[in-house]
């Protein structure tokens, strides 16, 4: 998870790939109001995520792997 405009990244933990979990997580994060927009990593998910979100009316980005920018790593040696 991540505030907009650059905020910190945090990690929520896993869920299972059902509707329900994902109805609950929608839930959880909405508390208080928030405003949401989703993507996640393309893969053997198959896009009923993405369904399931713009159903429920929210924004949900499928996003390439080879497509999400990766911190440079410096590496050592052995």
């Amino acid at each position: 998870m991540a505030e907009a405009n650059g905020g910190e990244v945090r990690y929520l933990g896993e869920i299972t790939n059902t509707p329900e979990a994902i109805l609950k997580l929608v839930k959880q994060l909405r508390r208080g109001g928030a405003d949401l927009s989703f993507c996640y990593e393309a893969g053997a998910c198959g896009y009923g995520i993405h369904r399931q979100l713009t159903d429920l009316g929210w924004d949900c980005q499928v996003v390439a792997p080879s497509l999400i920018p990766k911190k440079a790593t410096k590496f050592s040696k052995l």
